[in-house]
């Protein structure tokens, strides 16, 4: 898939604000500071398109793009750790899965992971909710770069061997370092697979 445009539409305090459409929607989301809005100005080739900070929490409403004319991008708030008050994690964390359930166009939910880690507690059941949900979904390991390939292999064998403790099979996944590229054309044409099946 070539990415032709990526422009913002708005930002919206709540799933009830978004817009109604047909066309499909990929969300993006995942701890703070994973990565998240670097990645997304990575696959739609546009450095500032979405705000990144080097403070965890910067991303607090929901933040929609449409690409192409012909789908939304969304980039949600981060979950788990940030340097907000409780009261607000807890308001994000509500934002998402409200999101997750109720936006019917939502074709799949890409969970950032920072491959630098061991499994993560609130990764796993925030996907295990998921799960349960029946939301689609696909793990997005970011920041494969920043580790050497061994190291990064490591912890991924070790996220599959959590989830396949839970999961009969496991969801779409991704490998993917923002400043080298990598992972952008399996997102992207990931993506395009999944419209050409939706008509929009």
């Amino acid at each position: 898939m070539n990415i032709k445009s990526a422009e913002f539409v708005s930002s919206y305090v709540t799933y009830k604000d978004c817009p109604k459409s047909e066309m499909p929607e990929y969300a993006f989301v995942g701890r703070s500071n994973v990565g998240k809005s670097t990645l997304i100005n990575m696959l739609v080739s546009k450095k500032k398109l979405a705000k990144t900070s080097q403070s965890p929490g910067k991303t607090q409403l929901i933040n929609q793009f449409i690409i192409n004319d012909k789908w939304y991008l969304t980039d949600l708030p981060g979950y788990g750790y940030a340097k907000v008050a409780k009261s607000m994690r807890k308001d994000f964390n509500k934002l998402i899965n409200e999101y997750a359930l109720n936006r019917e166009n939502l074709m799949c939910l890409f969970v950032l992971i920072d491959s630098r880690h061991e499994p993560q507690k609130n990764d796993l059941g925030f996907m295990r909710w998921l799960g349960e949900k029946q939301v689609p979904f696909a793990m997005v390991f970011t920041k494969i770069d920043k580790l050497s390939s061994s190291a990064v292999n490591k912890n991924i064998i070790n996220y599959k061997k959590e989830m396949l403790k839970e999961w009969e099979a496991l969801p779409e996944i991704f490998e993917t370092s923002a400043e080298q590229l990598i992972g952008k054309k399996e997102i992207l044409n990931y993506i395009d697979k999944i419209n050409s099946t939706v008509k929009i």
